[in-house]
């Protein structure tokens, strides 16, 4: 375990917003291996991810609004 004083402050982590919604797309698949999520946990910005999973989320939740939106006007859920 490292000293107190060798920790990198959790929002001064060098990784970027685009990797940090890379993990976050692949925890919404929960096909994450071992070591990665240990890499993630030490390099991720917890800010960084809060704001990729609300992102991730709306995001998802759109889509299915619009793709059930086109089955339905599609006609194709008709009876």
């Amino acid at each position: 375990m490292k000293p107190l004083a060798e920790l990198t402050p959790v929002t001064s982590r060098p990784v970027s917003f685009l990797q940090t919604m890379r993990a976050v797309a692949w925890s919404f698949f929960g096909v994450r291996r071992g070591a990665d999520y240990e890499k993630d946990v030490a390099q991720l910005n917890p800010v960084h991810v809060i704001i990729a999973g609300l992102l991730g989320a709306v995001l998802f939740v759109l889509a299915l609004v619009l793709l059930i939106q086109w089955v339905i006007g599609s006609g194709v859920a008709s009876a």
